[in-house]
């Protein structure tokens, strides 16, 4: 037997949790990308497909990175006329999204850098391009590139592939070192910023005069499916 299994990335819409949890899929983060992928192969069976949404990057990464070649991932995209053939010999089939923030991240910014500081380590989040991805000294999650700054000696330049608040937290928790956005001019998430500290203090000091701001409900059939597709996620070995 065979069977699409879907995977979604985590900072993604309970709706999408939930659908993945009805279909017999799993939630992913950028950390545990692989062992998810791993676990939805093995379920797919050997001539089974993943479908991995809504980061074509972070799917296309972990696949290469796991062995997979590119042509057995495949781009789906909407509302165009889809490549079957491509899609038949896939065993990834990526939805056709994307970061806006890693997406600005390229090959240039990563030689203009080794240009400057011939010196310099770059590490990348794995939502950047394949090509980007290629050109760094190393890529990971979050919490990978969180240590892959501490680990450097001091006095290293590293050049950062990721959302720029992040990049300011580490040059300064790390005076000794100096750590630069790859891209000078690439603008906050505006996703994450609305989790700015300042944003969690008003909520916190309206909670505590009786207020409850931006209460969110979520439909028990939605919350319970998408609690589905992240229980499996917490069950497999990282």
């Amino acid at each position: 037997e065979s069977f699409l299994i879907p995977v979604t990335y985590m900072n993604s819409s309970a709706e999408l949790k939930a659908f993945v949890g009805q279909h017999g899929g799993v939630v992913c983060t950028s950390s545990n990308a692989a062992g998810v992928l791993s676990w939805a192969f093995e379920r797919a069976g050997k001539k089974g497909k993943v479908l991995f949404f809504p980061d074509q990057h972070l799917g296309r990464n972990t696949g290469l990175a796991m062995g997979l070649s590119v042509a057995e991932m495949a781009v789906w995209q909407p509302g165009e006329n889809p490549d079957w053939q491509a899609l038949e010999g896939a065993r990834i089939v990526l939805w056709h999204g994307y970061c806006s923030v890693h997406r600005r991240f390229s090959v240039e910014q990563i030689e203009g850098m080794r240009l400057d500081f011939p010196d310099c380590k770059i590490v990348v989040h794995p939502e950047c391009r394949r090509e980007v991805v290629e050109a760094s000294d190393a890529v990971g999650s979050t919490e990978f590139i969180r240590n892959y700054v501490a680990q450097q000696d001091d006095g290293v330049v590293i050049g950062v592939g990721t959302e720029i608040n992040m990049v300011k937290r580490l040059n300064q928790q790390y005076p000794d070192k100096q750590v630069i956005c790859l891209d000078p001019l690439v603008c906050p998430c505006s996703t994450m910023y609305m989790i700015h500290p300042i944003y969690l203090l008003d909520v916190l000091e309206r909670i505590i005069e009786g207020e409850v701001p931006n209460h969110v409900t979520v439909p028990n059939k939605v919350s319970q499916s998408a609690n589905l597709a992240l229980q499996r996620m917490l069950q497999i070995p990282i």
